[in-house]
C-alpha cells in the first residue's frame, strides 16, 4: 500500500469519525436532562412519603428509642 493510499484511508476515517461526532451532538445533554427530571421526581415522591404522618411517627419512635438507650 502506497503512502498516498494510506493518506486517503486516514482522511476517510477522520471524515467518518467527524460525521459520527456531529450526529451525537446534544445526546449527552438530553440524557442528563432526563436523568435530572427522574431524580427530581423521585426526590419529590420520597419527600411526600417521608413527611407523611405514619412515616414521621415511625421515624420519631426510632429516634426516641435510640435516645433512651442507657449506657
Amino acid at each position: 500500500m502506497g503512502v498516498e493510499m494510506w493518506g486517503q484511508l486516514c482522511a476517510r476515517a477522520l471524515r467518518c469519525r467527524a460525521r459520527a461526532v456531529r450526529r451525537d451532538t446534544g445526546m449527552v445533554t438530553s440524557e442528563y436532562a432526563m436523568g435530572l427530571i427522574a431524580a427530581v421526581g423521585f426526590a419529590g415522591l420520597l419527600y411526600k412519603v417521608v413527611t407523611s404522618g405514619q412515616v414521621r411517627a415511625a421515624l420519631q419512635a426510632v429516634v426516641e428509642k435510640a435516645l433512651d438507650v442507657q449506657f
